[in-house]
Parts: C-alpha cells; sequence; structure tokens
C-alpha cells in the first residue's frame, strides 16, 4: 500500500463516494483511481466499499475503519514534512487563516505584512468566516489557523491562544441626538436603558439568545431591538451612517479617519471580548504560521508557543493586552 492509495482512498470518501469528483480533487483520472482503489482493496483482501453497478454505494464496516487509520496516517505524513520544511528553513509555503472581517480588515494586516517581510515567498490567503464557520474550516483542515472572538470563554476547539482583549462602542452618525446629549466637554454616554429604546445595528451574532449582548439586556429586564444586522463592521458603519439605528461594533473597526461618526464606550453590562488565535492540535505548523501569532500578539514567546503545540509544556498564557494598547505595538 502507498501513500497516494490512501490520500485516493479518503478523496473518495469526502467526495461522498463519487469517484469523479474525487478524481479532480486529486488531480487524477477516474480510471487510475479506480484502478488504485481496487489494488489497495486486493492487497488488503476486503472490500472497503459496497458497489451498486459501477458506482460505489457505501462504505463497509472494514472501510470506516481503514479509512479513519488512512486520514491518521496522512495526517502524520504531513507532519513530518512540515518538520523537515522546518529544518530546512524553506522558504516557501502558504498559509491559510480563517477568521472574522474585523480581524482581517481592522488587526491582521500589519501582522500579515511583518511575516511577508520575513517571508516574501509565503502565500498567506484569509477566509473570512463567522466564528463558528472558522473553527469549521480549522477542524476540516481547511486552514491553518483560526482567528475568532469570544466573550470570555475558551474557544472549544484546538489550542486557543489569547491574543487581546477588547471593547464595544456605541456609534451614531453627527447630529444624532446622542451626538447633541452627550457632548464631548460635558461626559456622559447612553447607558443599556437609553439603548434599549433604540433601534440597533450590529453583527449577525447579537440576535442569538446566548449571544453577551443579549445576555447584558436581560440581566437589566430589557430586550433590544436588533433593526438590521451584518458580518461586516463596514456595512454597520453604513447602515449606522444612514440613519438605521445605533451602531453596537468592535472597538478596532473606528478610527480618527470615521469622522462622520461618534462612538462611546458600550455600557459596562456589555461584557469584554477576548480574539484567540485557534491551533489545531496534533498538526504541526511550520514557522511562518508561528510568527503570524507573535505579530498579533507580542506577549506571547514564541518557544513557549511552540513548546506548548508540541506537548512539552501545558498552556499558561500571560494576560493579554488591551486592544488600545497592542494597536501601538503591532502597527507596521
Amino acid at each position: 500500500m502507498t501513500l497516494t492509495q490512501l490520500r485516493y482512498l479518503v478523496a473518495i470518501a469526502d467526495a461522498d463516494l463519487n469517484i469523479t469528483t474525487a478524481a479532480t480533487r486529486v488531480h487524477a483520472t477516474q480510471p487510475g483511481l479506480s484502478k488504485q482503489l481496487k489494488q489497495l482493496e486486493d492487497e488488503l483482501g476486503f472490500l472497503l466499499f459496497v458497489r451498486k453497478g459501477r458506482s460505489l454505494d457505501a462504505v463497509t464496516p472494514a472501510g470506516i475503519e481503514v479509512i479513519a487509520r488512512a486520514r491518521a496516517v496522512l495526517a502524520e505524513a504531513n507532519n513530518i514534512r512540515t518538520y523537515a520544511a522546518n529544518q530546512r528553513r524553506e522558504a516557501q509555503g502558504q498559509l491559510i487563516v480563517a477568521t472574522t472581517h474585523t480581524q482581517a480588515r481592522f488587526v491582521l494586516p500589519p501582522a500579515i505584512a511583518r511575516v511577508k517581510q520575513a517571508w516574501a515567498q509565503v502565500s498567506i490567503h484569509l477566509q473570512q468566516a463567522a466564528e463558528t464557520a472558522a473553527l469549521d474550516l480549522l477542524g476540516q483542515g481547511d486552514a491553518d489557523i483560526a482567528v475568532i472572538s469570544t466573550s470570555g470563554d475558551v474557544p472549544p476547539a484546538g489550542i486557543a491562544v489569547p491574543l487581546y482583549r477588547w471593547r464595544r462602542l456605541v456609534l451614531v452618525p453627527r447630529g444624532h441626538a446622542f451626538d447633541k446629549k452627550f457632548e464631548p466637554n460635558k461626559g456622559g454616554a447612553p447607558d443599556l436603558k437609553l439603548l434599549a429604546t433604540q433601534p440597533l445595528v450590529s453583527y449577525e451574532s447579537s440576535t442569538r439568545a446566548e449571544s453577551s449582548l443579549q445576555r447584558a439586556f436581560a440581566s437589566e429586564g430589557l430586550e433590544p431591538n436588533i433593526a438590521v444586522t451584518a458580518l461586516d463592521a463596514d456595512l454597520i458603519k453604513t447602515y449606522v451612517l444612514n440613519g438605521l439605528g445605533v451602531g453596537l461594533l468592535a472597538e478596532m473597526a473606528v478610527s480618527s479617519a470615521d469622522t462622520s461618526l461618534r462612538a462611546w464606550p458600550a455600557p459596562k453590562q456589555i461584557s469584554e471580548c477576548i480574539t484567540w488565535a485557534v491551533l489545531p492540535r496534533e498538526r504541526v505548523l511550520r514557522d511562518y504560521a508561528l510568527d503570524l501569532v507573535s505579530a498579533v500578539a507580542p506577549q506571547i514567546d514564541k518557544r513557549d508557543l511552540r513548546r506548548v503545540l508540541e506537548g512539552n509544556a501545558a498552556p499558561s498564557w500571560p494576560t493579554p493586552p488591551t486592544w488600545e494598547q497592542l494597536s501601538q505595538t503591532i502597527t507596521f
């Protein structure tokens, strides 16, 4: 048996037993893939799939076991290749980061620029997705790192490294009633009770009952009026500018360039969030992947990170800085 045969086997399983699709994914011909599958079954001495005519209809019980073990073998083979590339200081490669629009747009660009300075021949691809979808991409092996945020809970997948803490802002267009009521030289800010009287514009996740925003209003016996949602922070700002409601969004998405907007810290009941880099367990990562984590979170020692990934140390991360502190550090 060969690694190629095992790769073809897994490709068939992942293509829902469609040999044509599997062949396309592994850049093989359909006859060639079928031939390799038959040779593997002949060597093993049993069938891996139930046939129906010329098509594969189901995976046999033995096939389920072999496919699971084939995945493990292929994963370890890839780990060996990655380890060897690190030892050679190989300059080429690819890094796939699954993350949200806010991180991709407002946080990661300076860090990516630093990595590209050191690793000019490495291609970096950002897969924008909501938090849950980003973790799914990581778990499926379709991303090397997931960069997501939670309201304090440790992400339930992989090895989670806390990067920084951030708060949400209340956002309105200049000239809004809040802008007149809470003038800069008079102090004050909109509280939760006042926000409950307004149509709100926020992230799509804000509609979920378990979201920190919903919990904050519920803790005061209030219910938010979520008028418009979006995955994209730029869209939220656009909707706010067009008078669709009061914005609630991450502080990273608002800067001094947003001169048409006015912002205040969100009420204290709306909890602080943490952005995490989630790394896959039992998978060797290229050095440039860890360089990206270090670029976003300079408080993390890359040697400590490597020891945790290798299973030689338990996670013991320093307290993550605030976004205000961190943004001064990662500016390119």
